[in-house]
């Protein structure tokens, strides 16, 4: 069963990253369309063509391997005319240059992707980012407000017969220990907290909000006992305590050291469950996992010198480092056989595939062909040529001819091809534990 379990897993994350790489080419394809560029094929994967199928004018189909996708749009670049071509890298230049040509059709050369305004063409190439950033709100919106963030409930899980100090190994009450509030006002494990101070609570973290802000101040209580409600009457003690947010994580300081202040408390615990949040959360949830992609992207070369370290230490991988499909796809699978409620799992995995799009979002930002990024700079730099030459009123130059640009695409291309290769070989090898 746990093999089936994870296979499931696997073949979860295979759909997903289908999906999502299919969503990205239609991100480019519909605009495309509409702004009347002929597209020649749509296709998610590489390699061999295992089904295709042509409507109108475009095929459609997928290929073996499905690591990414493509559109074959009509003249991304300006036709090379016969100029020549001269350099170390002039075979390659010649060959992007004859393999853009042949996608200029006959009776079609006014309906290509070059000729198209400035702020089309980058509509064009943002579009494949922009799908992967808007399925990435809509699992993280699913997730948040359809089935919620985990977190303290209402719901009493159980109550600290005594007080212990701060940061102390004891663990369990001695003689001569004080009895917590809690203890002493007569919650019972079970009770669904009410109102606190005459205040109606709807989560554990309002309720301590209002007792860690009243120490040594008598408090009404309301909880809900075996369908009654019951009225308490409790009095939070002065007492230090390292403080913890609404999902029950460490607070931490600028330091990373954990918070530690004097707060009221009383000692009762809360059972943990999924707390539905407002709608615009998962929004939010998208926008602080761009900024963590961003910093390990930021970080990469260090990250990368880090995954080859421990490729041949054997020394653990960091968790927080990049991952390749071979090291999500495993983890998914790890998940997905874990011994844990099943809507806890789908939660993770949802949630893998949530941060997937958002690594496909920003990574196809970064500015070097052959990404989306460096497309967008072709074009603008396309734009403020125009716009140099109508401010001074000369006659407008060329199209730009980013197949000049091929050595350094080539270059780029072989370094993604390499960072693959190492993270797929320490994932199958040196996979990271995140689970323990």
């Amino acid at each position: 069963m746990e093999i089936l379990l994870y296979v499931a897993g696997i073949l979860f994350m295979l759909v997903g990253l289908g999906l999502s790489i299919g969503l990205h080419e239609v991100g480019h394809l519909v605009p495309a369309k509409l702004f009347g560029v002929r597209v020649g094929q749509y296709m998610i994967g590489f390699g061999p063509r295992l089904w295709s199928k042509k409507i109108g004018e475009t095929e459609y189909g997928f290929k073996v391997l499905p690591l990414g996708g493509f559109i074959s749009m009509s003249g991304m670049y300006p036709a090379s005319e016969g100029k020549p071509v001269r350099g170390l890298f002039r075979t390659l230049v010649q060959d992007a240059r004859s393999a853009n040509d042949e996608t200029i059709a006959e009776g079609a050369e006014e309906r290509v992707f070059y000729k198209l305004p400035v702020w089309k063409r980058i509509v064009v190439m943002l579009g494949g980012p922009i799908m992967n950033l808007i399925l990435a709100i809509i699992i993280f919106t699913v997730l948040a407000s359809g089935i919620g963030l985990q977190q303290g409930t209402t719901t009493i899980a159980g109550v600290n017969e005594c007080v212990l100090p701060a940061g102390t190994s004891q663990t369990e009450c001695e003689p001569g220990d004080p009895a917590t509030p809690a203890a002493e006002a007569g919650v019972l494990p079970g009770d669904v907290l009410v109102s606190v101070d005459g205040t109606p609570v709807s989560t554990f973290a309002e309720a301590t909000e209002i007792v860690q802000a009243a120490p040594g101040q008598q408090l009404d209580m309301v909880v809900l006992r075996d369908g009654e409600n019951v009225d308490l009457t409790i009095t939070p003690i002065a007492a230090e305590r390292e403080l913890t947010d609404a999902s029950g994580q460490p607070l931490l300081d600028d330091d990373g050291t954990q918070v530690v202040a004097e707060v009221g408390y009383v000692g009762m615990l809360s059972q943990m469950g999924y707390v539905p949040q407002p709608i615009g959360t998962g929004a939010e949830l998208a926008g602080e996992n761009v900024g963590r992609v961003v910093g390990l992207i930021a970080t990469l070369p260090v990250k990368l010198w880090g995954v080859g370290v421990s490729l041949f230490t054997g020394a653990d991988r960091d968790p927080s480092g990049p991952l390749s499909v071979v090291g999500v796809g495993r983890l998914a699978g790890e998940v997905a056989a874990t011994d844990a409620p099943v809507l806890n799992r789908f939660v993770v995995l949802l949630n893998l595939l949530g941060s997937l799009n958002i690594a496909l979002f920003v990574f196809n930002l970064i500015p070097l062909l052959p990404l989306d990024g460096g497309h967008v700079v072709v074009a603008l730099w396309d734009g403020i040529r125009r716009a140099w030459a109508k401010l001074f009123r000369r006659p407008p130059p060329a199209p730009v001819d980013a197949t000049r640009l091929v050595p350094l695409t080539v270059i780029v291309a072989v370094l993604l091809i390499g960072m693959g290769a190492l993270l797929m070989i320490a994932d199958l090898v040196n996979p990271v534990d995140l689970l323990g």
